[in-house]
């Protein structure tokens, strides 16, 4: 069981993707991700597994969800940075969280 603790110790952010690419290097299809979190937090990068319903080009310009503060993975020799939150219908299908306004880079989630 989880506690409210650990719950809040996670810091969950909205960011706006800048860039995203392919990466067929990556053992399970994915997505390269480069990330805008405002100021506090600055740009990051995470790979995320979004093929089934995304491309590239859906992605830049669209706010995610994303957990900042887990650390750096190597995936395929490049460094995901942040962890990009959605639903998982399936062990390969992930839907991204969406926002149902626009809200500044960076904010928290709470």
């Amino acid at each position: 069981m989880a506690t409210a603790e650990g719950f809040f110790a996670i810091d969950m952010r909205v960011g706006t993707v800048l860039e995203a690419e392919p990466f067929p290097e990556a053992r399970k299809p994915s997505i390269k991700l480069l990330i805008d979190f405002g100021a506090d937090v600055g740009t990051r990068r995470s790979s995320a597994q979004l093929t089934v319903h995304y491309t590239p080009e859906q992605l830049v310009g669209r706010q995610i969800v994303a957990a900042v503060n887990l650390g750096p993975r190597r995936i395929a020799g490049f460094t995901s940075e942040v962890l990009v939150l959605g639903a998982m219908p399936t062990q390969t299908e992930v839907v991204l969280l969406s926002l149902h306004q626009p809200v500044a880079n960076g904010t928290r989630i709470g």
